[in-house]
C-alpha cells in the first residue's frame, strides 16, 4: 500500500488570471487538480506548506492526499510555477490519480554503499547519469525511491536499470535497452572528459569570428592594430 502525504487546501470559485492574482494578494498559492476525466478543481494552498514539500527530496514522485474539507483528492504534483524575482511558488498543478490507471512518474535514485565501493576507494569518481528514472506505475504502488548498490563496483563498472532495487510493479519509459544510471570512472577519464569539453568550447569560440566574415587570430598572436588616420593636407593659401 502506497503512503500518501496529506496537504491542506481550500476551494476556489473563480478561474482566470485575475482570480489567481486575488488569491496571491490574500496570501495563498493558487492551484488546480486536473485529470481522471473529471472537471478541474480550483484550490488554494498555504505558501509554507508548498515550500516545505518542495524542499523535501522526491516531491515529483510523492503521492498526496489533498484535503478539501468535506472531500479529498489523491494526486501528484506535476508542475510548479515560480516568481521570476523572488522564486516563491506562484501556482501548483496537481494530477488527480484514478485507481487502476497507470501514471508516468519520475522516481529518485538513492545511491548506497559508496564507502565500501572498491572503485571509489581507489580514487574513482561516481558519474550520475540519471538522478531520477521515469517509469509507469499504479498510483497505489508508486515507489518513494529506487536504490542503487555501489558496494561492489570497481572502476569502469556501472549501474543499469536492471540493477536498481524497488522497481517491482513499475515499467521504465525506455524499453529498447537496459540503460545506464551511473558509472564509476577513473580520475583520468573524468579529466579527459573535462579537457575534451574545454577543447570543443575553445574551437567554437575560435570559429565565431570566421562565421561573421572575419579571420580568427593565430594562437599567441597579438591583436591587429587599427590603421592610423592619414594626416590632413594643409589648407591652400589665398593669393
Amino acid at each position: 500500500m502506497a503512503n500518501f502525504t496529506t496537504i491542506q487546501a481550500e476551494l476556489r470559485e473563480r478561474a482566470g488570471k485575475g482570480a489567481a492574482r486575488a488569491t496571491r494578494r490574500a496570501g495563498k498559492v493558487p492551484a488546480v487538480i486536473y485529470g481522471a476525466k473529471q472537471t478541474p478543481t480550483l484550490i488554494s494552498l498555504e505558501p509554507r506548506a508548498v515550500v516545505r514539500e518542495l524542499h523535501r527530496g522526491g516531491w515529483r514522485s510523492r503521492l498526496y492526499e489533498v484535503n478539501l474539507g468535506t472531500d479529498t483528492a489523491r494526486a501528484l504534483i506535476r508542475d510548479v510555477q515560480f516568481h521570476p524575482v523572488t522564486d516563491q511558488p506562484e501556482h501548483v498543478d496537481f494530477q488527480r490519480l484514478a485507481p487502476g490507471e497507470q501514471i508516468r512518474v519520475a522516481v529518485a535514485v538513492v545511491f548506497e554503499g559508496e564507502a565500501t565501493s572498491p572503485g571509489l576507494k581507489r580514487g574513482g569518481v561516481l558519474n550520475v547519469v540519471r538522478h531520477t528514472v521515469d517509469v509507469y506505475a499504479d498510483p497505489e504502488t508508486v515507489p518513494e525511491h529506487f536504490s542503487a548498490d555501489l558496494s561492489e563496483l570497481d572502476i569502469n563498472d556501472n549501474v543499469r536499470f536492471s540493477d536498481l532495487r524497488g522497481t517491482e510493479g513499475t515499467r521504465p519509459i525506455i524499453l529498447d535497452r537496459d540503460f545506464v544510471v551511473a558509472t564509476v570512472a577513473s580520475v583520468t577519464q573524468n579529466a579527459a572528459d573535462v579537457a575534451e569539453e574545454a577543447a570543443i568550447a575553445a574551437a567554437q569560440a575560435a570559429a565565431a569570428p570566421a562565421a561573421k566574415g572575419g579571420k580568427a587570430p593565430a594562437k599567441g598572436a597579438a591583436p591587429a592594430k587599427a590603421a592610423a588616420p592619414a594626416p590632413a593636407k594643409p589648407a591652400a593659401k589665398k593669393k
